[in-house]
Parts: C-alpha cells; structure tokens; sequence
C-alpha cells in the first residue's frame, strides 16, 4: 500500500496485463558492458523509470579491453541520453586479490564486487533501487545474482529491482550490431579470456 502523501507514480506491468502495476522509481543501472545495456535500458524506459547508469568493472581484463568496453559504452550513452557514473581508478589489483586461489568461485565474488559497488552508490545517491545488466546475459548465474542482490538489498536498505532481461537476448544482440557496436568475446576476466580461446594441447610439444 502507498501512503497519501508518497510521490510514487505507477504504471501498468505490460507482463501482467491490466492486473498488475509497476512502481516507477529512479534506478541505478550498473552496466557491464554497453550491448548488454541495450534491452534492459529498453525496458526499465519503457516501464516508465528514470535511469541512470553506472560503469564498476575491474574484473574486465586487459586495460586495454577494459577502456574498449568503456569508451563503447561513453558513445552509446551519449546517443541514449543515458548519465552513467564512472570512476577515474582501475582497482584490478582488488579483483585479483579476491579471486586468486579461490577461482572456481570468482563469479560470485565478481558478482557481489560489483553489484555491491552498485548498492552502495544508489543508497549514497538517493535513489530507489538498483539493478544491473548481468540479468540480461544468459550465460550468468542468475539464481546467484539475484540470492546476492536481494541480500545487499537488506544490507544497504535499498532495493533491489530483479528482472529476467534474458527475454530480450536476441533483440539486444541484433541491436548492437545494427549501431556497428563493439561485442567483446569473453565476460571480462583473465580466466574467462583463457577459457574462451585457450584449448588443452592434444599431444605434448618438444623443441
């Protein structure tokens, strides 16, 4: 129930039909890499959010990769009118420093890294909730994602706005390449890279 005096607004779900209703609130949208903000950008939008983005990836590995994605993202953005917070520091050190020893659970300390970042700067900002555009890859964990996002959500009192964009996949992936986008080819970290390109040697080599 909404008191008499809130100034939330709402509209109708277009997934519920005429029966549901939709908060709109401004929302914190963390944004992994540009094509993956297409849909969701979309549909938080249309659903009458005011959204703004926020660029917190030092998983994305090389430096090299990691200013490709975001100078995509800076050009998208402007063509968008979409804000997008970033930070001038590049803190890979700290990914690695979580990660190394413990890599078969790297994706959900990359997940909670980030999306923590993302509670922390909504709740400072004064927005309503925030969400990311993970929830928009099919080749993430979501289940994770949202058990991690519903948890920081508690922490940092701040809501969470969980969303399966992974509906929107093949309208985002046509998209991109439509505006000649760039589409990097692993998720972003040194041992995705491996696992994208690298394969097991059939037989030992000798020089």
């Amino acid at each position: 129930m909404v008191e008499k005096d809130s100034p939330c607004r709402y509209t109708p779900d277009p997934q519920c039909g005429t029966s549901g209703l939709i908060e709109i609130m401004k929302i914190l949208l963390h944004i992994c890499c540009a094509p993956c903000a297409i849909y969701p950008l979309e549909v938080l939008r249309n659903e009458g959010h005011e959204v703004t983005g926020l660029f917190y990836n030092p998983n994305i590995q090389p430096y090299t990769e990691y200013t490709r994605r975001l100078d995509t993202l800076t050009a998208y953005s402007a063509d968008a009118d979409l804000k997008v917070i970033t930070f001038d520091d590049y803190p890979m050190e700290e990914f690695l420093r979580g990660v190394v020893f413990r890599e078969e659970m790297r994706c959900e300390y990359c997940y909670h890294m980030r999306m923590s970042c993302a509670a922390r700067v909504a709740k400072k900002g004064k927005f309503d909730g925030f969400t990311t555009t993970l929830l928009y890859s099919k080749f993430q964990d979501h289940d994770l994602m949202r058990k991690l996002g519903e948890g920081l959500a508690k922490k940092y009192d701040i809501r969470f706005y969980y969303r399966d964009f992974r509906e929107g996949w093949k309208e985002g992936i046509k998209t991109s390449r439509d505006l000649n986008m760039y589409r990097q080819q692993y998720c972003g970290c040194i041992y995705s890279e491996k696992e994208r390109f690298y394969r097991e040697p059939r037989h030992m080599s000798v020089s």
